[in-house]
């Protein structure tokens, strides 16, 4: 089945059961010949019905978990992203819900597909989404101790304002080292300026001002002297087709022996 094959089809086994929790669409992700897969979105409330239907051997036959993950998208909340596969049809889907920002939960498809379980618990620790029915969720990765949700946007990178940078350039710099625009802070990086042990106390940076148009001195009179008139030699015709060969030089008498 190809991508469109695939999320037409679960969308219209999805159109009869429940059509009232909310509307389902389906699109093709990038990738290309080969790579594209089937995007289908649907409610929150239908997540895991819609799971179910991609696993069943009569619909989809998506018997094999490869991963889960979020996006933060900010006020719109995040997007549970899964994709499964089938092993034996050799087609993928993406199946996609939103959860709310400020309530982000969302049904466990361990029961499914086992495998399902590290992935809910990273998502949860990452990004503070609620996995329902989940038989473990702790955090997978983090020390217990750890506070806050390091993949979200408003989460605040301190270590990059508390310690040096380790790279051997800043974002805006050049390759000599010397900085010639503003450096760049990537997402989640405080202005140490306002924020860190360096509060009100790190200088802005200067940038060197640009000439303004006019400001180039005119040239002096005499300092490059004009080419007289006809110094210029002309250049030799090119041989064109159909041009006349040039007269044969007469031979001397040395040469005719």
């Amino acid at each position: 089945m190809t991508p469109e094959e695939v999320g037409d089809r679960l969308v219209a086994l999805l159109a009869t059961d429940e059509p009232g929790q909310g509307a389902v669409a389906a699109g093709v992700s990038g990738g290309g010949p080969g790579h594209a897969r089937a995007v289908v979105d649907v409610p929150v409330a239908r997540w895991w019905h819609a799971a179910t239907i991609a696993a069943d051997a009569g619909a989809l036959g998506c018997d094999y978990f490869d991963w889960l993950s979020a996006v933060d998208e900010l006020d719109d909340g995040f997007d549970v992203v899964a994709h499964l596969w089938s092993t034996r049809r050799r087609h993928g889907l993406l199946l996609r819900t939103r959860v709310p920002r400020a309530d982000p939960e969302v049904e466990s498809l361990v029961d499914l597909y086992p495998g399902a379980a590290w992935h809910e618990r990273e998502t949860y620790e990452m990004f503070g989404i609620v996995f329902a029915r989940h038989p473990d969720l702790r955090p997978l990765l983090l020390p217990p101790e750890f506070e806050g949700h390091p993949l979200r946007k408003e989460f605040v990178l301190a270590s990059r304002v508390a310690k040096p940078w380790p790279g051997a350039k800043e974002p805006g710099e050049s390759e000599g080292g010397s900085a010639k625009r503003a450096p760049m802070r990537p997402p989640g990086v405080p202005d140490p300026n306002e924020w860190g042990p360096l509060k009100g106390r790190v200088p802005q940076p200067e940038t060197p001002a640009r000439p303004t148009r006019g400001e180039r001195p005119a040239r002096p009179a005499g300092e490059r002297p004009a080419r007289p008139a006809g110094e210029r030699p002309a250049r030799p015709a090119r041989d064109t087709p159909g041009a006349a060969e040039p007269a044969e030089k007469p031979r001397t008498e040395g040469e005719a022996g």
